[in-house]
């Protein structure tokens, strides 16, 4: 995002006088002098653009104080922009740009999460004579893939029996039984956004429920499967039309006295149509037996002891490994797709690389507001609470958020937050938004959505080449228009940004 030419300097082969050229640079040292005092502090008088923004929230959203916007250009001409920005907002996802830029810098992008199998038992044969055990190291997205990949290498070994148990260690992370939940209201309690951080967390806590309605009549499968959850399928099949989305079918999980859960499905599919859902309906230590049970049977290979939670013995020696991706590639899944549960894992890494505090969690936001304080960012009044965004109780200010996103441009790390935002009307969140505007991959916004709440955090461009740090959070009730508010914050920026004076015209 640099520059445009437009503001390059004059031709080498022009004569310059010194004088002329000092004169100059004084007034750029002074514009931008004058441009970082405006960042730190509101202007009395509000700008034409900021009046022109606020009123049009205004009579959007019938509500004077329902917009808080923060505008800063970084690499060119331009006026800083405020409206309500020292106003305490709930920001919804937008908080992941804290999160990841912290974990960045925190931990480094090269950061990675090992998940190992070991055993305190000997080999005789095909047998294995102990204990197998799953040590999770915090991996914000251990998937089945991987699982299915390390797994295999046993069967690779030579076992085929294990005579102890199967024990799952979650050790890594400290946590105490009073965390924050997040009351959806939604009335789907196991849609994926809500899934809990955990020491187990595996394939993200998730199964994908298929139908397909063909020639052979209606068929339904989970995927992965596990034991513990059966499908009663009563969708009635239908005779060739339009496909609907999975919400014009019921599913409504049964949960019995013996742990297992049955999700029964109705509606009405045409023949050949197919669609899914992604759904949570188990606890992570009991998803994750269930997974690395069937895992290890469909490579031949059985376990004849018990489930068991327990810390793995100094002793034991270690068969097989697993890494993640690092951390720069976790952060763009975060970014790109709003996960919050892989932000959720990522603020407990941080609290257990920074440990403080008898919870993870606490840790964790303690580690990041003292972050932000050495950056010399005012944290008074902000709530980070999870790290996700997914709380009704999250406080952030437009200032704070794009004196945070100033940091970020000046990072090592900037490529890396900026490459896992969503690109406008082009992918992620922001792949609907904004498109036959003139804005196609014009920015990199991250996007936040609550009820009651949207936001937006990231860098833009204008019209001339010059990149902007923009944070804007609409509360209101309603705030399903808040998006259309927030998309004319990007617009008007690009198009007909506050200008300040291009350095070619800065002469006396």
């Amino acid at each position: 995002m640099a520059a445009s030419g437009q503001y390059a300097p004059a031709p080498a082969a022009a004569k310059r006088d010194p004088r002329r050229l000092h004169n100059r640079l004084g007034c750029v040292v002074a514009s931008l002098l004058w441009i970082t005092a405006t960042a730190s502090a509101a202007p009395a008088d509000p700008s034409p653009w900021a009046r022109e923004i606020r009123d049009y929230a205004a009579n959007s959203l019938d509500n004077a104080d329902a917009l808080s916007v923060a505008a800063v250009p970084l690499n060119g001409p331009g006026e800083p922009q405020f409206v309500n920005a020292d106003t305490l907002m709930v920001p919804g996802s937008i908080m992941k740009v804290v999160t990841t830029f912290a974990a960045l810098e925190l931990l480094g992008p090269n950061y990675t999460w090992d998940t190992d199998v070991l055993t305190d038992g000997q080999l005789e044969g095909s047998t294995l004579k102990g204990n197998l055990y799953l040590r999770f190291g915090g991996d914000p997205k251990l998937t089945i893939e991987r699982l299915w990949t390390s797994l295999g290498e046993l069967h690779g070994m030579g076992i085929d029996t294990i005579e102890g148990n199967l024990v799952l260690d979650g050790s890594y992370f400290q946590l105490t039984p009073e965390q924050p939940v997040f009351d959806d209201k939604g009335g789907n309690p196991y849609a994926p956004f809500l899934v809990q951080p955990s020491p187990f967390l595996t394939n993200l806590n998730l199964q994908q429920f298929h139908l397909l309605a063909d020639e052979r009549g209606l068929r339904s499968w989970a995927t992965p499967h596990l034991d513990s959850v059966r499908i009663d399928n009563r969708v009635i099949m239908t005779a060739p039309g339009r496909c609907p989305g999975r919400d014009a079918l019921e599913w409504e999980p049964i949960f019995q006295d013996n742990g297992q859960v049955v999700l029964r499905i109705s509606g009405k599919l045409p023949k050949d149509c197919r669609t899914s859902n992604y759904l949570s309906l188990l606890p992570p230590q009991q998803y994750a037996f269930e997974l690395v049970r069937g895992l290890l049977a469909e490579r031949g290979i059985t376990v004849k002891g018990s489930n068991q939670l327990a810390a793995t013995p100094e002793d034991s020696r270690r068969l097989v490994r697993t890494t993640s991706p690092d951390l720069a590639t976790m952060v763009r899944d975060i970014n790109k797709w709003s996960s919050n549960v892989m932000a959720r894992q990522m603020l407990l890494s941080i609290g257990a690389e920074f440990r403080s505090d008898s919870d993870d969690r606490a840790s964790g936001v303690r580690g990041v507001r003292n972050w932000l304080t050495k950056k010399g960012i005012d944290t008074t009044g902000l709530v980070i609470e999870n790290g996700a965004g997914l709380s009704r109780d999250g406080r952030m200010t437009a200032r704070q958020g794009v004196q945070l996103l100033q940091e970020a441009w000046q990072s090592p790390y900037a490529a890396d937050l900026m490459a896992s935002m969503p690109i406008i009307a082009l992918d992620g969140t922001m792949a609907r938004r904004l498109r036959n505007t003139g804005l196609v991959g014009e920015g990199r916004i991250k996007t936040g959505s609550l009820d009651n709440v949207r936001s937006i955090a990231g860098f833009t461009r204008d019209e001339h080449g010059t990149t902007w740090a923009v944070l804007a959070i609409v509360n209101n009730k309603p705030a399903w228009n808040g998006r259309a508010v927030l998309d004319r914050v990007l617009y008007t920026l690009y198009f007909r940004p506050p200008q300040g004076t291009p350095v070619s015209q800065l002469e006396q």
